[in-house]
């Protein structure tokens, strides 16, 4: 059987998808000339192959099968597989039906098809709902599903085969990272230690769609060793939410590393409040270089409302300050726009940020994701019925002290004041010189002053339709 597996570029913005948010997918839209830089380099860096789809095309080639892999073009094969996201489903419902008129049997596969498959049943033959490759395993062995088919998930996910990043990448982390961004042009090797989250954040999609599951240590290194047997010095990127949650676990981890001699590089996101100064120095002799982590805001009342647990001011400086003096790239997520947010609220989160020092910020607006807990209690306050729009960056509810225009001009502040700075600048080349750490200070009093007058114009000015 020849299957084609479709993992589909946007053609507006830069789309994310697979593990990202859960799975629904992000897109960054360029709205000011900041966000349009990062987007451009989110591109370069961030574009990386589905993880779930080089699982699928594993267990199809082991079958025997021809896999074919597309970005967007069209493929001629007995069936397609079509990763889903919420952010672009209309363009992946689109392919599918020009695949399904060339006589293609097509299935949609991931989050957004498993918890709403409305978008995409009249566009498919099947889809595969919940985690896909017990599913695919059906399909390998040659049973064509029809209508929407429960993917029960895999507990001993040592059981699955290792990723073939070589049927669905065009040689990703093929070439060499930069040195302070760490993370090389063409992304990386995204590796699963564990799936599903054992937190209970109320925003958060990546525990709705299977329970919490970890690989043993000696398989995860089976998978690195491969991996270096194939690529020189490869950049994995652990894509679980919370890879620090068993400490043992890592350091185990590290020891394996250091017991089999293997040279990579990797990056992983966490809490902060699931490490010490050890096991940082422990991950970093084993090829640690760059950690993404949730602040999401300055208030622990907030979080508290919000399911998660906050974590002391202290410790998130303490880690980002061993970070720093290690070289380990740290990359802090905010969230702007909770309920019991108003400006000044999101005026002091943004103010943390600069202050914290992280090497990159990423701002989003909150938004209810279909499944989560924060979407039954926000559905009746609703302003958005176009799903696309449930992007990270758009207001898609009535929020009760700020409009959706003053949330937007907020998350635009939020990047300007971050990343448009002396001292982020002097921060990212690691100065250290007293004297030009003093210069910098004062250029960014000036810099505040005059982001300051842009703001009060840009806010005084009648929004236009």
């Amino acid at each position: 059987m020849r299957v084609v597996l479709a993992d589909l570029k946007s053609n507006r913005g830069f789309v994310s998808k697979d593990t990202v948010v859960g799975g629904y997918g992000s897109r960054l839209d360029p709205f000011s000339r900041v966000t349009g830089i990062i987007a451009y380099l989110k591109k370069q860096f961030h574009d990386v192959p589905s993880v779930h789809m080089a699982y699928n095309a594993a267990i199809l080639a082991r079958a025997g099968h021809e896999v074919h892999w597309t970005r967007g073009d069209a493929v001629d094969g007995d069936v397609a597989l079509v990763l889903s996201s919420l952010v672009d489903h209309k363009n992946e419902t689109a392919w599918a039906d020009r695949m399904r008129a060339r006589g293609m049997k097509v299935g949609f596969v991931g989050m957004t098809a498993s918890k709403m498959p409305e978008l995409f049943r009249d566009h498919a033959d099947f889809i595969l709902s919940g985690e896909p490759e017990a599913g695919v395993r059906r399909l390998a062995h040659g049973e064509i599903p029809s209508g929407t088919v429960v993917s029960e998930q895999i507990n001993d996910l040592d059981a699955l085969p290792f990723p073939r990043w070589d049927l669905v990448s065009e040689g990703c982390g093929s070439k060499h990272g930069i040195q302070w961004s760490s993370r090389p042009v063409g992304g990386g090797y995204p590796l699963l230690a564990s799936r599903g989250c054992p937190e209970f954040c109320t925003y958060c999609p990546h525990r709705i769609l299977a329970g919490y599951r970890v690989r043993s240590i000696a398989n995860i290194v089976d998978e690195i060793e491969r991996l270096c047997d194939q690529y020189r010095r490869p950049y994995v990127i652990f894509r679980d939410p919370l890879f620090t949650e068993q400490r043992e676990r890592c350091l185990e981890l590290c020891d394996e590393i250091a017991a089999r001699d293997l040279t990579l590089t990797f990056e992983a996101e966490t809490r902060l409040d699931r490490l010490d100064v050890e096991l940082l120095d422990r991950l970093y002799a084993a090829g640690f270089r760059t950690m993404s982590f949730g602040v999401e805001s300055l208030s622990p009342a907030t979080l508290k409302k919000s399911g998660r647990r906050p974590i002391p001011e202290a410790q998130q400086r303490r880690i980002i300050d061993h970070c720093r003096k290690r070289g380990i790239v740290t990359a802090a997520f905010y969230v702007l726009g909770f309920l019991q947010d108003d400006w000044n609220s999101i005026a002091a989160t943004i103010d943390y940020a600069i202050d914290l020092g992280s090497t990159f910020a990423q701002f989003k607006i909150l938004t209810p994701y279909p499944g989560t807990p924060m979407f039954k209690q926000l559905q009746p306050l609703l302003t958005e019925s176009d799903w696309e729009q449930f992007d990270g960056y758009t207001p898609t509810f009535k929020h009760p002290n700020l409009t959706g225009h003053e949330l937007r001009f907020l998350l635009g502040a939020a990047y300007t004041r971050f990343y448009i700075r002396p001292s982020y600048l002097a921060n990212f080349l690691k100065i250290q010189n007293t004297a030009v750490r003093e210069w910098v200070r004062r250029m960014d009093r000036r810099v505040n002053d005059r982001h300051s007058r842009v703001e009060i114009a840009d806010i005084s000015r009648p929004v236009t339709c």
